[in-house]
């Protein structure tokens, strides 16, 4: 725009744009003009002028390995349940020692740090290549579901939980898994699974489903449902209503 105004002499006064009589002279541009020159410039070479409304940036993670069952969240799905995560440890009395622990859902636990850098979150995976986040990393296998370090018994107040199969046998095992990690009596579950486990989950762990409805990157076929063991209010969807 610039360059146009240089090489383009204009003669007459017009759009903001005041020039004397001589066809020679310069033109000049009005208060009014150059503030908006300004900002149409700052727009085109910086960065936004606002960044906090700017929205927040899609979390980069590893590829989907499908022979390990692995779907990643889509974002909306993976931003709904971390901030569910996140107003649950705010509204906590203990702060300070709030732990969360994602079960084969790297997907939240990368939100999660993304959004708040501080929050204490375990990720536990049967993938290795998740080593990558150093000591909040620990090796997991289902059919395994009590092999983990001691100091992770009953540590959480927050358990989040995605197994990796829709079998009964994997929902048993997972189940066991939340059970060593909760704090009984005190903890948030959260299970991220099939439509199809509706029964076992409130069977095995007195869930219900919430209205939300989460979603994978993948675009699977089968209904997944976000089940809890306590009512999220508004959030969520709300429990779903029984018949």
């Amino acid at each position: 725009m610039e360059e146009e105004l240089k090489n383009n002499p204009i003669t007459s006064s017009q759009n903001g744009v005041v020039v004397d009589d001589e066809d020679d002279d310069t033109p000049t541009l009005s208060l009014e003009t150059l503030a908006a020159l300004k900002e149409f410039l700052a727009e085109q070479n910086g960065p936004p002028v606002n960044a906090e409304e700017e929205e927040e940036k899609e979390v980069a993670l590893v590829t989907e390995d499908w022979r390990l069952s692995q779907f990643w969240y889509d974002r909306e799905t993976a931003e709904t349940v971390a901030h569910e995560v996140l107003t649950l440890s705010q509204s906590s009395q203990s702060q300070s020692d709030f732990r969360v622990a994602c079960i084969a859902c790297p997907t939240l636990y990368a939100y999660l740090k993304n959004f708040n850098h501080d929050i204490s979150v375990q990720l536990l995976e049967y993938d290795k290549r998740f080593e990558q986040y150093g000591s909040e990393f620990t090796f997991y296998d289902y059919n395994q579901p009590e092999e983990l370090p001691l100091e992770m018994k009953h540590a959480y107040n927050i358990v989040v939980a995605d197994p990796p199969y829709l079998s009964k046998e994997c929902l048993e095992k997972v189940t066991q898994t939340i059970s060593f990690l909760s704090r009984p009596g005190e903890s948030y579950l959260l299970l991220l699974t099939g439509e199809v486990q509706r029964d076992r989950a409130a069977e095995l762990m007195s869930l219900r489903p919430c209205g939300f409805r989460p979603r994978h990157s993948s675009k699977l076929g089968n209904e997944f449902r976000l089940f809890t063991n306590y009512d999220p209010g508004n959030r969520l969807g709300g429990w779903e209503q029984e018949d």
